[in-house]
């Protein structure tokens, strides 16, 4: 009884430990009220498993610019759902438990004009190693003005072809090289799924899984 007990009161006093460890990196930046409000949506997030710091962080910048208190619970709740919305994609696409880091590049993506099918595809053709990465990238792409399917296409073609987390992350330099040789952002994407930079010498594109038997 007494072990079960104790048990209970652990689960008990966590969320309340969590909730005044965002309430103090919150005092002094925010009014009282925004403070209670952000505090109770990093519970939600909490009891979903998801990470706190990104609320937390978006409440400190709303603070630091001197946004409106009703209009920083908004961005909070915001970047709340876009976090519950990436993990629910990632556990379509394979990734039941992401960790935080995981979480953080679905969310970003989504913000960024990915929709959650996006989201689970590249979770499913990555993998959690690489989703990561893949994810923010595909989101950079889509910032960049690449049309999300374009974006999503580069990313998933370089995972498929073997790249690495280094070759992935590379992708945007290479859209923006390319743009800035005059391509549109879906031209420039075309470009970079072959290797290349318009204007420099073109890197051999790693052969694809559809090359192979391929006649010169």
């Amino acid at each position: 009884m007494t072990s079960r007990f104790l048990a209970l009161a652990a689960f008990a006093v966590a969320p309340l430990a969590a909730q005044r460890s965002v309430t103090d990196r919150l005092s002094g930046h925010l009014p009282a009220p925004v403070v209670s409000a952000v505090a109770t949506i990093a519970d939600s997030a909490l009891a979903r498993s998801l990470p706190v710091d990104p609320l937390v962080n978006k409440a400190i910048e709303g603070g630091a610019k001197g946004v409106p208190g009703d209009r920083v619970i908004a961005a909070v709740s915001t970047v709340f759902h876009q976090m519950a919305d990436a993990a629910t994609a990632l556990a379509s696409g394979g990734i039941k438990s992401p960790d935080g880091e995981t979480v953080e590049a679905g969310a970003f993506a989504l913000s960024a004009g990915l929709s959650a099918a996006n989201v689970a595809g590249l979770a499913h053709a990555s993998g959690e190693p690489r989703a990561a990465p893949a994810l923010r990238v595909a989101g950079a792409l889509a910032a960049l003005g690449v049309p999300t399917r374009d974006a999503v296409s580069l990313v998933t073609e370089t995972l498929a072809d073997g790249g690495s987390a280094d070759d992935i992350g590379a992708l945007p330099a290479r859209v923006e090289a390319n743009m800035a040789h005059g391509a549109s952002p879906a031209a420039a994407a075309a470009a970079a799924a072959h290797g290349g930079v318009r204007g420099s010498p073109s890197t051999p594109r790693r052969p694809s899984r559809g090359d192979h038997g391929r006649k010169p």
